[in-house]
């Protein structure tokens, strides 16, 4: 079957990935209502296109900066865990995006993956904060270019599959990040504050991005903390059952940051034109989390660059141009903002 868009990356691999894997990836938290409400978010009677016609599309330019640094197309790889769930190679495969704390690839493994590309690491702030300075320090001297503090799991949220399934990594997979140091189950520190950041910041110059933001009084409160990037996210809907679609918080978080820092967004995002959405609406960049997953377990030599994902692809930019060609210049109508 051709594989022309990311709904059959996600049926592929429902249907070829184990049952445990899978449903460890599709996870939301309960109900999944927030999960399924991402990609709800950007469907046209929730936002528009109001199409203008005879402007000239003939060159178009899809690259940006994320923090000043210049990428191809506005789409990244957001954190997620246990990339050798989907295939063995696991998060080396995805290099060219960001690294998280939980990966089943050591940060140095990562590093030679890609040398060369944008990277940011992934972090989770732990009881012992020993652990957390030392991998803060060495994604430093390996050359990452970004502190991403995850701020939205001070728990683990209730996932009712993994609950079922009685999920655990398989043996022959460790937390490549964490291993040697005795953390006990549940290691995270519940008690991080926004003075922490400060913490974070004596530890490392990288710049500090913030992930799992949805409100204005957070992104003030961000803004005040000194952080130079923000990530409109709600963890997939893996946290907290009930919150608001990302693309739904959008708007507030760009309106109270006025500029000062850079907006980024995760979740819900399925094709290019929820990705000019999401730029209209404000965001700088995107992140696709699972549509990632779906993309190793198809074929690592595809996944590069997500080549055989189309929808988003660097190979295909005109995915992502195709809607602004087609509508000359777009402008967005929300049920939050009229015009974007």
């Amino acid at each position: 079957m051709a594989m022309v868009c990311l709904s059959d990356f996600e049926a592929y691999a429902k249907k070829y990935l184990p049952k445990i894997a899978w449903d460890f990836f599709a996870a939301g938290a309960d109900d999944c209502s927030t999960r399924d409400e991402n990609i709800l978010g950007f469907l046209p009677y929730r936002i528009h296109f109001r199409p203008r016609m005879l402007r000239d599309v003939s060159m178009m330019d899809i690259r940006t900066k994320l923090l000043g640094t210049e990428i191809s197309f506005p789409v990244g790889i957001a954190p997620t865990g246990f990339h050798q769930l989907a295939w063995p190679d696991g998060e080396k495969s995805t290099a060219r995006g960001t690294l998280l704390t939980y990966s089943t690839c050591t940060l140095e493994e990562i590093s030679a993956a890609a040398p060369s590309s944008l990277r940011w690491f992934q972090l989770y702030i732990h009881r012992n904060r020993a652990v957390s300075q030392q991998l803060v320090q060495q994604a430093e001297a390996l050359g990452f270019q970004g502190l991403v503090l995850t701020a939205d799991l001070p728990y683990t949220g209730k996932r009712r599959d993994d609950v079922r399934n009685g999920f655990r990594l398989p043996p022959h997979m460790q937390l490549k990040n964490l291993e040697g140091y005795g953390l006990p189950p549940n290691s995270l520190d519940p008690s991080v504050t926004w003075n922490d950041i400060y913490w974070l910041r004596s530890l490392t110059h990288l710049p500090i991005i913030i992930k799992g933001i949805l409100t204005k009084e957070d992104a003030e409160l961000a803004v005040r903390h000194g952080v130079q990037g923000i990530i409109v996210s709600n963890h997939g809907g893996r946290q907290l059952d009930g919150g608001p679609a990302t693309i739904d918080a959008l708007v507030e978080v760009v309106e109270a940051v006025q500029g000062r820092v850079e907006v980024y967004l995760d979740g819900g995002i399925r094709k290019g034109s929820d990705v000019l959405k999401a730029l209209a609406l404000g965001a700088k960049c995107v992140f696709i989390g699972r549509p990632a997953l779906w993309g190793l377990a198809y074929k690592v030599k595809y996944f590069y660059g997500l080549e055989s994902l189309p929808a988003l692809s660097k190979k295909s930019p005109e995915s992502c141009e195709k809607p602004g060609r087609v509508g000359s210049t777009l402008s967005v109508a929300s049920e939050q903002r009229k015009e974007a």
